[in-house]
């Protein structure tokens, strides 16, 4: 997946600061230096692959758990699944 949600923080009309999920490609993630990561799809726990940076390379997400990606309309293997199954969102997900 080349897409995934970023946490990123706002200021509140109150004071202080929020969290919130914003979904952004992968590649302007790792160049906006963010570092908490979660599926856009089932928000289960993914983990960062391909930033190394070698030519023809492009940094993307998968997720760690076999159960999300089963279950994820993102996921390669529900995308490949041809049992009928419904996708759902992550039993973990990253709050």
């Amino acid at each position: 997946m080349f897409e995934c949600e970023v946490r990123r923080r706002r200021l509140k009309a109150g004071g202080g600061y929020e969290a919130f999920w914003k979904v952004k490609n992968v590649a302007v993630a790792l160049s906006d230096a963010d570092t908490d990561f979660r599926c856009k799809d089932c928000f289960g726990q993914v983990k960062l692959l391909g930033r190394n940076g070698k030519t023809g390379t492009v940094p993307y997400v998968e997720h760690k758990l076999v159960a999300d990606a089963e279950f994820c309309p993102s996921g390669l293997l529900f995308k490949k699944a041809n049992d009928g199954r419904e996708p759902r969102s992550s039993t973990h997900p990253v709050e």
